[in-house]
């Protein structure tokens, strides 16, 4: 069997192929013992956005779970907006950095999304140099 490529740029990818890769790399941030307990208490809803591609996907955090679901939420507690989908793909290789998004909810939260997305960057940058799932099928 072929091994998938690495995905080199964003440009590469289809949204389809793009969803596939972000929520492998949040069901592997949600296996992250020191995110689930960093996240054990927390109950709120993030919706994640990359303007160019018209994109957007929920993430539900729930007691130390976290939860992917395609379709955007209409009340979220947290808004994260990249202005472009490189920027977004772009953040596994710079990690925590605020400025590289918008943010829209309560300040107090922010710590809590610090670990997540943390986390998140380095499953995200895994994901992306071995494009595979659990199972060794290609997710592009």
């Amino acid at each position: 069997m072929n091994q998938p490529e690495a995905v080199a740029n964003s440009s590469q990818l289809s949204k389809r192929a793009a969803r596939r890769l972000i929520q492998r790399a949040l069901v592997l941030t949600g296996r992250d013992r020191h995110v689930r307990e960093h996240i054990r208490e927390a109950r709120l809803t993030m919706l994640w956005v990359l303007e160019d591609w018209g994109f957007a996907w929920t993430v539900h955090l729930d007691r130390g779970k976290i939860e992917f679901d395609r379709r955007p939420a209409k009340k979220p507690d947290v808004t994260l907006t990249w202005r472009t989908a490189a920027e977004f793909f772009e953040a596994e290789k710079e990690n925590w950095r605020a400025e590289s998004f918008e943010y829209s909810g309560p300040q107090e939260l922010m710590r809590t999304l610090e670990r997540l997305y943390h986390s998140f960057s380095v499953s995200l940058g895994g994901v992306l140099r071995n494009p595979v799932d659990e199972n060794g099928d290609p997710l592009v």
